[in-house]
């Protein structure tokens, strides 16, 4: 499996769910305040220079769309969608 062109297939790593004072458990869906997610690259196509297969990364969360590959789910977003290499 190989992305292709500015394309990049990610496995993004869920978050814990956190708490509130008042009790209330928020999911990772709900938590509006955070515009970044953490994935782990899985592949990156011909054009995207700077990052490589197997780079944990933050991307914007309102990027790219999902992909069911044997029964695992990833997503594809565009290299101008990183915003942080780790």
């Amino acid at each position: 499996m190989k992305a292709v062109g500015r394309n990049i297939l990610i496995l993004p790593i869920k978050r814990k769910d956190n708490k509130t004072k008042g009790g209330l458990i928020l999911t990772e869906a709900h938590r509006e305040d955070l515009r970044y997610n953490l994935a782990k690259v899985v592949t990156v196509g011909d054009e995207v220079k700077g990052l490589k297969d197997s780079d944990t990364i933050y991307y914007d969360s309102n990027s790219g769309f999902g992909i069911e590959i044997n029964k695992e789910k990833f997503k594809i977003i565009k290299d101008h969608d990183v915003v942080i290499i780790l």
